[in-house]
């Protein structure tokens, strides 16, 4: 393996981790984003969800939710639209 692929794999496995929340919404938002989407992010989307990581989780929640468009302007990405599609779905959320 070429050293770049180890700091990326050692990267992912470091945001991984971090996915980890104390809200459970939020955390199984990111544990599905981690499952679907995390192999294919680029070093740029992980820079993103690198920052993401760093709000307190009722604000990161309020972004995926869409509650605070101000600060939505701000911190607008793929990576913002990635989670959102790992929202549950009405149905999956009855089940």
């Amino acid at each position: 393996m070429l050293n770049a692929e180890i700091l990326r794999e050692a990267e992912q496995r470091r945001l991984a981790w971090r996915c980890r929340r104390g809200m459970l919404e939020l955390d199984i938002v990111l544990q599905r984003f981690v499952n679907e989407h995390f192999s294919g992010l680029t070093l740029a989307e992980m820079e993103q969800l690198d920052a993401l990581l760093e709000l307190p989780d009722n604000v990161f929640w309020d972004l995926i939710q869409g509650v605070n468009p101000q600060a939505e302007m701000a911190r607008s990405g793929v990576i913002l639209e990635k989670l959102r599609a790992s929202r549950p779905t009405a149905e999956q959320e009855t089940a």
